[in-house]
């Protein structure tokens, strides 16, 4: 039985009220001209070095090399600290085969699928209920059970900082080099500094839902030249310096092009006006559902600063009405007074507004059923941070085009959800 949230006609929005979309300004057209003009199309040109220049300096990391998404450079990220931890591999093996990484576990799949490209085995690390992010006594207790780990990828949820001089401590004590997946996270501060500058090798998205965009693109991020080096051959065929094509290692087609990087370029004079838009969105959510028995996506860690990328609501045990969900299905039991995930987002469909569950837990993804999941306490997968938020939480429309009337009229169809 699903709710019709009282049998009530609700207007449709006049425009769709979109989670999160590019928001494009004029300057990116100039740049991609500057392409077009110049006829630096592909994987060389000036928009590729300025946008490597940007994120390095808006991050405060050493050197960058600009890939064709963040899930390429995530890649050369994993590959590195896996060549670091354990050696480069003989000719036709996997940097990773056979070992271990630490992953967090409430993420979306590129944080996981670069462990697998290599071999490796993930385990998933339980969140916090502070920051959503991996719990630094789950990771300590990851390393009691696989003491051989070396590598260590942190995604930040949506834009949150982590507990980071926590799991920092952790991964020092255990000589794990960290990995930052900080896709999500591009303008967040961790006691004034960036995330993105914390690892050893980390990394940037600019896909199309991101705070700044370039359709794609990713950055890899390190204060290590010589290693920033070794990605830059390899996401270029790994050609060796000969007149004719000479190959002596693995390699990728995983540079950004010009034009791509044209985009980010015009997008980077705009990174702070999307960041105060976002944030913005953030506290009237917080003041229009502040009547609900709900709570949003933690943003209050000491010395932090988020970039408010999405804005999430839980909704509290006691207001939860009967929700079941299955691979690919789900259903629900109204209950006056009460709601659930599903049946908000059916909601806000009704009136052309965009939502979506939390990400669903890499240990409950089928792919993944084999992994081992490690949490702070010794209690079962079901009874987990991760699980327990994924199953009452969902991410509201959070487009920083979204005006005032419109996130007032997806506020309004909340409250009558809880009716």
């Amino acid at each position: 039985m699903k709710l019709m949230w009282k049998k009530e006609y609700v207007a449709p929005l006049e425009t769709i009220a979109y989670l999160s979309s590019p928001t494009m300004h004029r300057e990116e057209l100039e740049y991609i001209k500057l392409a077009f003009d110049t006829n630096w199309m592909s994987c060389l040109g000036e928009n590729i070095d300025e946008t490597e220049r940007l994120t390095r300096e808006r991050v405060n990391c050493g050197y960058s090399v600009a890939v064709g998404s963040g899930t390429a450079a995530l890649h050369l990220a994993v590959k590195l600290a896996a060549e670091e931890a354990y050696g480069t591999p003989a000719k036709g093996r996997l940097s990773l085969e056979g070992k271990r990484v630490f992953v967090s576990d409430t993420t979306f799949v590129a944080t996981v699928s670069p462990v697998i490209y290599e071999g490796g085995k993930p385990v998933f690390i339980d969140m916090e209920r502070e920051t959503w992010n991996m719990d630094p006594a789950a990771l300590e207790r990851a390393f009691e059970k696989y003491p051989d780990t070396r590598v260590v990828i942190l995604a930040y949820l949506y834009g949150t900082p982590a507990k980071l001089d926590e799991l920092r401590d952790v991964c020092d004590r255990h000589q794990a080099i960290l990995v930052e997946d900080a896709a999500e996270a591009l303008g967040s501060i961790y006691k004034g500094k960036a995330l993105g500058s914390f690892g050893k090798y980390n990394v940037i998205s600019f896909n199309g839902n991101k705070i700044i965009t370039g359709s794609a693109g990713g950055i890899l991020l390190s204060d290590e030249k010589e290693k920033c080096e070794k990605a830059r051959k390899w996401s270029t065929q790994s050609r060796e310096a000969a007149p004719w094509y000479q190959h002596e290692e693995i390699s990728y087609n995983y540079r950004m092009s010009n034009v791509i990087a044209g985009v980010i370029r015009g997008q980077f004079l705009h990174i702070d006006e999307h960041i105060a838009q976002k944030t913005a969105i953030y506290d009237r959510y917080a003041k229009g559902l502040r009547n609900l028995p709900v709570t949003l996506n933690p943003i209050d860690l000491v010395n932090t600063v988020p970039n408010h990328w999405l804005t999430c609501m839980v909704i509290r045990p006691e207001a939860m009405c009967g929700e079941t969900r299955l691979d690919r299905t789900y259903s629900y039991e109204p209950e006056p007074g009460k709601s659930c995930p599903m049946e908000i987002l059916e909601a806000l469909q009704s009136i052309h507004a965009q939502g979506r569950p939390i990400w669903k837990p890499m240990h409950m993804q089928p792919y993944y059923a084999d992994c081992d999941f490690i949490t702070a306490e010794n209690v079962s997968a079901g009874q987990s941070v991760g699980t327990d938020i994924y199953r009452r939480g969902l991410c509201l429309p959070s487009d920083n085009k979204m005006t005032p009337e419109v996130q007032d009229r997806i506020i309004e169809m909340i409250c009558r959800c809880f009716a």
